[in-house]
This record gives structure tokens, sequence and C-alpha cells, in this order.
């Protein structure tokens, strides 16, 4: 069974752990309707992606 040798002092720990951060994710302006969005997502406001409608969003079938 592996043992360490000698003690991980503080320092090292804390460095190593300090790279565990969260960061913001990408937000980009739809070229449709000029919300911002989540990169690589389709638009919830518009249902556009990539120029292309992908989710009718103007017809309500209720």
């Amino acid at each position: 069974m592996a043992v360490p040798k000698h003690k991980t002092s503080k320092q090292r720990t804390h460095t190593r752990a300090s790279q565990w951060k969260l960061k913001a994710p990408t937000v980009v302006e739809c070229p449709h309707c000029h919300q911002l969005v989540q990169a690589h997502r389709v638009c919830p406001s518009c249902g556009h992606y990539d120029g292309v409608e992908r989710i009718p969003m103007g017809q309500n079938d209720n």
C-alpha cells in the first residue's frame, strides 16, 4: 500500500487547490435578436442558431 514518505505542506496543498476555480460562461450577442446568449447554444428568446431558426418560437400549438 502506498504511503507518503513526507508530509505535504500547507503551501503545496493550497497551491494545488488554488486551480479549482469557477469561471463565468462565455456570453455572446445573438445576431438575430441581439439578446445575450451562452456561446454555442440555441437562443432561448428567438430560437435561432447559426443563422437558422432551430426551434419555432412564433407558433403556439395550444
